[in-house]
């Protein structure tokens, strides 16, 4: 697979984005400076996916350090203290973005250094949370292996998770990346993903480059796929997963796995532990972002509905623990119930089976 960076640190104090709004007809670039910068790339989606937006505002805030003019380390306390407010207001639902950002927080108050120390710890904790993802992803793919079947796969896969929506690698689609390079013959359907197609553009895009067979379909074609085609699984991501295994993930996850359960299709989940959120007992409790009506009323600048027609948009729906088969950790498999297992690969790292 070609690689192209989701995100880069140059050390001129540049966080270089990967524009995902433009793919996959153009490779455009986004330049930031700033943690506002950032936050405005992490509203816009020009950087998306919750474990990509995690690691963009851990940088945002490396950013605050890096050009931050005064030599009191408590100046420098407070101005990442603001900057972490402007990026945690980018986008409510992902339990990423807070927790990279409390990371980075407490790193900073621990450090009782001059500025020019606590600027260098800032950057190598922003450069540590990127590295970890890529090895979580990595270990996610490998704990799916022992689920799966052991020759040919075919999956249905929602919205993005690949290295578009990470540092590298992605989670559930490092699943299926993970089953095709271990010689698995994989077969991917992809739910388009409306209303900003991330399916289409995006999944489609990254599956190409592996040269993983793959056919987009209609979000709602999903449950006659399953009705007349055999699917081994269904992989997904997660935004944030509250403490009862309530999973938040990108609108329609919650139609396709009522679809599965209805025609006996396992529905894995794949978890980064970053992305539970224990202080959430169950999905109530997760803040569900709205969209601009923009996106569902317009294509390419285009209306396509009545002027005046009223609109509803969340980005992301929550799909009930029960209908969830298992979540796969980097610490392993997590089963039902998953108030027990989920705390303990965040508590303990434990693997449970």
């Amino acid at each position: 697979m070609s690689k192209i960076a989701t995100m880069q640190w140059l050390e001129q104090g540049v966080l270089v984005l990967l524009d995902q709004r433009v793919l996959p007809h153009e490779i455009r670039f986004v330049q930031c400076t700033t943690a506002g910068q950032t936050a405005e790339a992490i509203a816009t989606m020009t950087v998306r996916g919750a474990p990509a937006i995690g690691a963009a505002a851990a940088y945002g805030l490396a950013l605050t350090a890096w050009h931050y003019p005064s030599h009191q380390p408590d100046d420098l306390r407070a101005a990442l203290n603001e900057s972490a407010r402007v990026l945690e207001n980018a986008r409510p639902t992902a339990i990423n973005l807070k927790w990279a950002i409390q990371r980075i927080l407490r790193r900073a108050d621990a450090s009782n250094i001059d500025v020019s120390l606590l600027r260098a710890t800032i950057l190598a904790e922003a450069h540590a949370i990127a590295n970890e993802d890529i090895q979580t992803n990595k270990a996610i793919g490998m704990h799916a292996l022992d689920i799966l079947p052991p020759q040919a796969i075919t999956f249905i896969h929602h919205c993005n998770t690949g290295s578009l929506a990470t540092v590298d690698y992605g989670t559930a689609l490092g699943i299926i990346r993970t089953a095709h390079e271990y010689g698995r013959k994989v077969m991917v359907y992809v739910d388009e993903t409306r209303p900003r197609l991330q399916g289409a553009r995006l999944t489609a895009w990254e599956l190409e480059q592996m040269g993983i067979a793959y056919k987009i379909i209609t979000d709602g074609a999903s449950g006659h796929v399953m009705k007349n085609y055999h699917i081994d699984a269904v992989v997904v991501g997660c935004d944030r997963v509250a403490a009862n295994g309530d999973t938040a993930n990108k609108i329609g996850t919650y139609n396709l796995a009522l679809a599965a359960a209805a025609h006996g299709v396992p529905f894995y989940v794949a978890c980064p532990t970053s992305t539970i959120d224990l202080n959430a007992p169950d999905g109530s409790t997760i803040p569900i972002e709205e969209r601009p009506a923009e996106e569902i009323t317009h294509i390419e600048g285009r209306r396509i509905c009545p002027q005046g027609a009223q609109v509803y948009n969340p980005a992301f729906d929550v799909t009930p623990a029960k209908w969830i088969t298992a979540m796969i950790t980097e610490h392993g498999v997590c089963r039902p119930p998953f108030k027990k297992s989920l705390r303990e690969a965040v508590l303990t790292g434990s693997r449970t089976k």
